[in-house]
């Protein structure tokens, strides 16, 4: 669906209002992670679309407003199933297309967070050998990310988002919530050159351990009900374990093709501050839509003055 429910899931929702239920809003999807999620608690065992994704945060090179992802879910798999099963599509899809491309190391080298922070200073390293070719590819997996971290207000939030599972040997400290700052997630990410062109985890399908986590994050038992009572619902009657991974195709086919910037690799980008200058949006709308929709505006100080 593209028109959904705005939860927290981290990055800011593009919001809809209902002309038919008057001060209530859809909100366009930040990641389809909900209902692939709920299909396999629906007992479809495999799913994977190529999906439309949509986030109000600031753009930068590697990043537009929109963008679509290849996204995938699993039932009855493991960490291993996941990672190998897209290492294999990679390793395929770069040697039918880009036979002139080379990948550096098979299988993909595995750092831990921690190792790549201490090694690299960052969970995003270029391990290519030669910066210099365009046609040398650097992939390798991080693995074993923290759960958690500290927000700007000292408060617990996710790193990557709530609906991923513990490792098997912290499943304990998450339910007990002890020693937040070290439990790891079940979470794992690709990257290429120097920059993630995907990521997932191991799902969280139990109900209680899913809520503990919004437990953590500050969540009160009326907003977790409200933001999430759908997802503990569907799992009360029995999900599967499951896992998946969200390819950025954009950014994929940006670095295969040696473009510095994702907008050169997208049919109708937006530009740097989200505006699409050919058909002129965002754009004002008539007095009448907006009676309508029963929604006025307050005027920026440039408007009013």
């Amino acid at each position: 669906p593209l028109l959904t429910k705005s939860t927290p899931e981290g990055a800011r929702d593009f919001v809809v209002p209902s002309r038919l239920q008057t001060g209530k809003f859809y909100a366009l999807p930040q990641a389809p992670q909900q209902f692939k999620q709920l299909l396999m608690v629906s007992q479809f065992e495999k799913y994977f679309q190529i999906a439309k994704c949509l986030r109000d945060e600031d753009t930068r090179g590697d990043r537009q407003p929109e963008f679509t992802q290849l996204d995938m879910e699993m039932s009855f798999v493991n960490r291993e199933d996941v990672m190998n099963l897209n290492e294999e599509l990679i390793v395929k899809t770069v040697a039918e297309n880009y036979p002139n491309k080379k990948i550096l190391r098979k299988p993909f080298p595995r750092l831990t967070y921690a190792e790549a922070m201490e090694k690299y200073d960052t969970d995003r390293p270029d391990l290519r050998e030669d910066k210099d070719n365009p046609d040398e590819l650097a992939f390798c997996w991080i693995i074993d990310f923290p759960f958690f971290e500290k927000d700007k207000n000292n408060k617990w939030t996710f790193t990557h988002n709530p609906f991923s599972a513990t490792i098997p040997e912290h499943h304990q400290m998450l339910m007990d919530k002890k020693n937040i700052e070290k439990i790891t997630a079940a979470q794992y990410d690709m990257v290429l050159n120097g920059y993630e062109i995907g990521g997932g985890s191991i799902r969280n399908h139990k109900p209680d351990a899913l809520k503990k986590v919004l437990e953590i994050i500050g969540l009160k038992e009326d907003e977790i009900k409200e933001n999430f009572g759908h997802m503990l619902e569907a799992f009360t009657f029995g999900a599967p374990p499951h896992g998946g991974i969200a390819f950025g195709l954009d950014r994929v086919v940006a670095i295969l093709q040696n473009e510095p910037n994702i907008r050169e690799v997208i049919a109708f980008p937006k530009t740097g501050d989200g505006r699409d200058l050919m058909m002129g949006a965002p754009s004002e709308i008539k007095e009448e839509q907006l009676k309508e929709l029963k929604i006025s505006y307050v005027p920026n100080r440039n408007e009013a003055i």
